[in-house]
């Protein structure tokens, strides 16, 4: 970032379990490091956390994901009112979300005042092409009151679109063909429609699986997701301290 009190930007992944969101992060990993990490995170399990990476030389990158548990219907996923305190700043990292009640403000992971610092940055869904037809409505109505809030606070958004090769033959033959494929438009402009993101805020990938070595295409469509998220949370830190 470029001003010197944030270090950090910080963007969080959200979206239906099984979305890859994990796997997008270890993507990420695999990308800048050229190579196929072991950095165990696609895990099955819901528990969420934030997460930052090394290059090569073993410095940080300027940027933290946090990925919270998958949302599936009231019962048994994150309170939206967490949600909406994450966004503002209020829950330190550490913090086990708790499907039954809400964090109180007497908890030592919650932060009464918190700065920019401590704040969302840019809120990334994450939805699967394969299966984006026939999630429930309920779903896509926790992540829109998700979408309300970051929107209300001008927190910039993007979706991930994972499990491309999944949805388009043309795509699984020759993952290059994603730029022409009339299918990939359609589950894109699907995503756009159900969240209310802009189809330009809106990147298409294929998240590293069974790969034993990296792929130029996925990384390229990877690095072009990132680079874009970064851009937006920095954008959305300038213009904060612009107008402090």
């Amino acid at each position: 970032p470029g001003n010197k009190e944030i270090k950090t930007l910080r963007i969080l992944l959200y979206g239906p379990q099984g979305a890859g969101k994990s796997s997008f992060f270890n993507s990420v990993n695999n990308t800048l490091q050229g190579r196929i990490t072991t950095r165990a995170l696609a895990q099955s399990t819901d528990i969420g956390g934030s997460f930052t990476l090394k290059d090569k030389a073993g410095s940080f990158y300027p940027f933290t994901f946090t990925d919270i548990a998958g949302m599936h219907n009231e019962s048994n996923s994150i309170k939206t009112d967490d949600i909406n305190r994450l966004l503002n700043g209020h829950i330190i990292d550490g913090y086990t979300f708790n499907p039954v009640s809400s964090i109180t403000e007497g908890d030592q992971k919650y932060k009464r005042n918190p700065i920019l610092k401590d704040k969302i940055h840019c809120l990334v869904a994450v939805l699967p092409a394969n299966t984006v037809s026939v999630m429930l409505e309920e779903v896509f109505g926790k992540m829109g009151a998700v979408r309300d809030k970051a929107r209300d606070l001008g927190i910039p958004q993007a979706i991930i679109m994972t499990k491309v090769d999944e949805v388009c033959p043309l795509v699984k033959d020759n993952l290059e063909n994603i730029y022409k494929s009339k299918i990939i438009k359609q589950k894109m402009e699907e995503c756009s429609s159900r969240l209310g993101v802009p189809m330009t805020c809106i990147y298409p990938v294929k998240n590293y699986h069974e790969e034993r070595v990296t792929n130029a295409t996925m990384d390229v469509l990877i690095l072009d997701a990132l680079q874009n998220i970064v851009n937006f949370a920095n954008d959305f830190v300038e213009d904060q301290i612009h107008n402090e």
